[in-house]
């Protein structure tokens, strides 16, 4: 399981979803407890990540027992990217087309261009 809100997904979002399917059998989103999901994959793209996401990991042990948290880096071409970023530049305009896919490239800018008018 690899949980967030992805909103919008990213490459590095992509990235950690086939390194995933490497490791795993399959990725789900959401959901854990209620399919007997063994692991939670979480990204860490700073060390700054690491305290709200150890807390919540162990949280997750507390409360799911049996399922594990895995902690994953990005590569370093994706280590800078976060969705909120993302959705800032395309919201003022900006070229988002290397951080994401073109289809939600083409979908944030439709979606800011309506807002725009």
């Amino acid at each position: 399981m690899y949980p967030g809100t992805f909103d919008p997904i990213t490459r590095g979002h992509e990235e950690m979803v086939r390194r995933c399917v490497r490791l795993f059998d399959r990725v789900v989103v959401d959901f854990a407890r209620e399919n007997g999901l063994k692991a939670i994959i979480r990204g860490l793209r700073a060390v700054s990540d690491f305290e709200y996401e150890f807390q919540l990991a162990t949280m997750n042990r507390h409360l799911t027992e049996g399922v594990e948290t895995i902690f994953l880096t990005p590569s370093e071409q994706h280590t800078f990217i976060s969705s909120s970023l993302v959705r800032e530049i395309a919201e003022f305009g900006g070229d988002v087309a290397a951080f994401v896919h073109p289809h939600v490239s083409d979908r944030l800018g439709a979606r800011f261009a309506k807002a725009r008018r």
